[in-house]
């Protein structure tokens, strides 16, 4: 590899036209500067200064490579300024992963948080389309009960992986039913509650969030009869909303539900899940990275106060 400061001393020569006008310009001595020429052309084997008269004039190999050289320092002046920017969180993609609720009560306040970082690209994936990505995201949400998430639900699981991991909240479930429903005025359901009922699936990915619903189900000496699969929460409440049948969402899930509908909190122990956090350890202290999950845990930590507020 051919030394940097040698060929920033070479281009100084040739831009000056003298060593020692090199050298002011440099804050070096004129024989440091000599020395350096000299070095640079043991280094590349050519001849790049040649005396003339008192003086010296490059050579045509010696200006060939000055003018490279400005080329390669310029290069690497707007690679420094890139790592500055990318530090600072002005420039790059920020890779964020996480699943539809969360995505839909969470994310449009997270990105807009980051808007002052303009040269930021921001690429949202969603966890139940995981089989369409092919690069790990910088910071993801994931549900600790997935056996498809990869990681358990321990605090310090995923770090060996270059991941940092924090358990994020543990909320419960609700059932969405329609307001007309002779159990839409109780102030809280267990899973027997709507044994006799027609349920609306809403998770065609079959995700954690959906069998943890299964589970209780089982556990409870029954199987949902399903009247509609919906593709996802929203689908589902609109179904919901035109009396075909109730589905049991996460808490979070129930978000902007349609006119005509409730949330009723579903009281069995089982019904809740665990929302992991974790990003990469070498992203924690970027800015953008910083900013990002400081939104999550305050809406994390608004969520589980409104879970415990009294009715």
């Amino acid at each position: 590899m051919v030394d940097l400061q040698r060929l920033r001393v070479l281009r100084a020569v040739v831009q000056a036209g003298s060593i020692n006008r090199a050298a002011a310009r440099l804050g070096y001595t004129p024989s440091a500067v000599s020395q350096q020429v000299s070095a640079l052309q043991r280094e590349t084997g050519l001849t790049l200064i040649e005396r003339h008269g008192r003086g010296i004039v490059p050579t045509a190999a010696g200006r060939a490579v000055a003018d490279r050289a400005g080329r390669v320092l310029e290069q690497l002046t707007d690679l420094d300024a890139l790592t500055e920017d990318l530090k600072a969180g002005r420039s790059g993609t920020l890779r964020i992963e996480c699943f539809m609720s969360a995505n839909r009560a969470w994310m449009p306040d997270v990105v807009a948080s980051l808007d002052e970082f303009s040269d930021l690209r921001i690429e949202i994936g969603l966890a139940e389309l995981k089989g369409q990505r092919s690069i790990d995201p910088d910071l993801q949400l994931y549900i600790a009960e997935s056996v498809t998430a990869g990681h358990n639900p321990s605090a310090g699981d995923g770090e060996a992986d270059g991941y940092m991991v924090e358990h994020l909240l543990t909320e419960g479930y609700l059932a969405v039913i329609s307001s007309d429903h002779r159990l839409a005025q109780r102030p809280a359901l267990s899973i027997r509650d709507l044994i006799d009922e027609a349920w609306i699936d809403n998770d065609h990915a079959r995700g954690p969030c959906r069998e943890i619903v299964l589970v209780a189900c089982r556990e409870a000496g029954f199987r949902p009869r399903f009247k509609v699969a919906a593709p996802d929460y929203a689908t589902a409440f609109d179904y919901v909303a035109a009396g075909l049948g109730v589905t049991v969402v996460p808490r979070l899930g129930a978000y902007l539900l349609p006119q005509g509908t409730v949330a009723v909190p579903m009281s069995d122990a089982g019904l809740r899940r665990r929302i992991m956090l974790r990003f990469k350890r070498s992203m924690r202290t970027h800015p953008a990275v910083e900013r990002a999950t400081a939104i999550l845990r305050r809406h994390a930590a608004e969520a589980a106060a409104l879970s415990t507020a009294p009715a």
